[in-house]
């Protein structure tokens, strides 16, 4: 079996339990730390500490997965690095899945059954009021008898026509793992809008049938900045197609305290 880890890339002997109540491999892989590219019939896996070492560098360093396996295969062997066995497209999967299910559990999905729904796996702004989470109301207080500017969130909309996105070679191959769950609106859920006299408009609308989207644009606090979950979105033609959260309902959630 092929073992990934920080130190490099090693191939070892491993047998798995095969008593009659024994997990299945996969499950007993994962017990040990070991990420199994695959489930039916493991050939490599990866250790934890390396995909928790690779979403660190990718995070702060910009390396790509590319460049942090050719550093892998470089500490196995600095004479022969095209000697050892290549797991690049492996890496790929297993640190998607990896960072999905570290966001799960760091937004407290982890052991709970239900999915989360829209913007559950993204943070709102710290700074904003938010009754039961950053503030707490006394018990002759509620939020109809406040002043209305004590809880008042106020936001701001922008958009970049210049993140350009191409159509992928096989889109059928797509794997969305958190659609519409972080600060991204869902893929399917567009409304046109009635913008049509725009200068930008009219700039953005040209011609780009090899775009999938021709910007992006989104909703964020105007005080501190944070963007709002699931209020980022895709512009198909400029501003005249835009996802529908960024003009309604996530917006308007947000826009006011929670009562």
């Amino acid at each position: 079996m092929v073992i990934v880890d920080k130190s490099g890339v090693h191939r070892l002997e491993v047998r798995c339990c095969d008593c009659p109540n024994a997990m299945s491999p996969d499950i007993q892989m994962f017990r040990h730390g070991f990420f199994p590219a695959s489930f039916n019939r493991p050939k490599t896996v990866f250790t934890f500490r390396v995909l928790d070492d690779f979403l660190l560098d990718n995070l702060e360093c910009g390396t790509s997965a590319l460049n942090y396996y050719s550093k892998l295969r470089r500490m196995t062997s600095s004479m022969f690095p095209h000697l050892v066995p290549d797991r690049y497209r492996e890496l790929m999967r297993v640190a998607r899945q990896w960072r999905q299910l570290k966001t799960m559990k760091w937004h407290g999905f982890g052991h709970r059954s239900d999915n989360p729904n829209a913007g559950d796996l993204a943070l709102f702004c710290p700074a904003c009021p938010q009754p039961g989470i950053n503030i707490s109301l006394s018990g002759d207080e509620s939020l109809d008898e406040t002043p209305s500017w004590k809880y008042t969130r106020s936001f701001v909309m922008d958009g970049n026509f210049k993140a350009e996105h191409l159509h992928p070679i096989k889109p059928f191959d797509e794997v969305w793992l958190s659609d519409g769950l972080g600060f991204m609106t869902a893929a399917d859920t567009v409304e046109k809008s009635s913008c049509n006299n725009h200068r930008a408009v009219n700039q953005a609308n040209a011609a780009r049938h090899k775009l999938e989207s021709t910007g992006i644009g989104g909703v964020a606090c105007a005080r501190h900045g944070c963007f709002v979950p699931h209020s980022m979105v895709d512009f198909q033609k400029g501003e005249r197609q835009a996802k529908h959260a960024i003009r309604c309902s996530r917006v308007n959630h947000a826009s006011s305290a929670d009562k």
